[in-house]
């Protein structure tokens, strides 16, 4: 079964295009291949070995786009583009869709799940193709590292939302409220559902915008498991919206990458507490003085 990576929601019966990249293995890395091609908007993705399939509508799709990726030419990686046949994608999420569980305190599933063991933390995710169920190195990284945090009473932004997994968490652990942000109309409606799923919505608030919508707000606890470039175009943003002696957490970013994010925490004379790595990818987080 190929390991499935969900970036955002998948719509019905619709046509899509299914763009196959092959690589060699021993020569490039599939998790560095899949950051530099998730620039392109594609909607979800699956990898096996020495291949990844990336999937997306085909009136968005552009191929210039894939021809300016540098890294396809430099590790003479090929590409083949075939019109796919319409699917229930639901279904076939169902099918591929496995519980995760993070650190034997918290478990992330689908309501078709059968878990008899209980945990601290029983997440529910409705098989809607978001990004952020807990299958990605990022998100896990994310979700083990907030099981150790202190999130009773905090104010909480989570950005970049999409499942609204992390802030479903913050809810679960006593956070006073949560604002969940995503600029994708599809990530903002599943967020919406799962929110509701666990009987979250007088905790969190999830509004479809971009950082610029955060506004004059601030908060005690900064979620962002976004891809670097957002990161570094919004970094000041982020240290004026975070609380004295509060605590922001950034992922998203491959380990190669974390000089450039340290830099601007440095920068923005921000301490750095806490550094993990899960499959290439890296989890930073940072605080700020009191």
């Amino acid at each position: 079964m190929p390991q499935t990576l969900f970036k955002s929601q998948i719509r019905f019966k619709v046509n899509y295009l299914q763009v196959t990249f092959n690589y060699n293995p021993d020569k490039v890395n599939g998790e560095i291949l899949l950051a530099h091609v998730a620039e392109v908007p594609f909607e979800s993705f699956a990898e096996e070995t020495g291949e990844l399939q990336a999937f997306i509508l085909k009136d968005e799709f552009d191929e210039n786009e894939l021809l300016n990726i540098d890294f396809l030419k430099e590790n003479n990686i090929d590409y083949t583009v075939s019109e796919i046949e319409q699917v229930n994608w639901n279904e076939e999420w169902e099918k591929n869709f496995e519980p995760i569980f993070v650190e034997d305190k918290c478990v992330v599933r689908a309501s078709f799940h059968n878990i008899e063991k209980k945990y601290d933390y029983d997440i529910l995710i409705d098989p809607k193709m978001s990004f952020g169920t807990g299958h990605h190195a990022t998100t896990y990284l994310m979700l083990s590292y907030m099981l150790h945090l202190d999130f009773e009473e905090k104010v909480v932004l989570d950005m970049g939302t999409g499942t609204g997994v992390l802030a479903i968490l913050a809810a679960l652990k006593g956070a006073k409220s949560a604002l969940a942000i995503d600029n994708n109309p599809w990530a903002f409606e599943n967020s919406i559902e799962n929110v509701e799923a666990n009987k979250c919505s007088d905790v969190v608030e999830v509004i479809q915008t971009d950082a610029s919508g955060i506004g004059a707000k601030t908060f005690e606890i900064i979620l962002a498991n976004i891809n670097k470039n957002v990161i570094k175009d919004d970094f000041e943003l982020y240290t004026n919206c975070l609380e004295p002696g509060g605590t922001v957490l950034f992922s998203g970013i491959l380990t190669e990458d974390i000089g450039d994010v340290v830099a601007l925490a440095e920068k923005a004379k921000l301490n750095k507490i806490h550094f993990g790595t899960r499959d290439k990818w890296s989890l930073l987080v940072f605080s700020k003085n009191s």
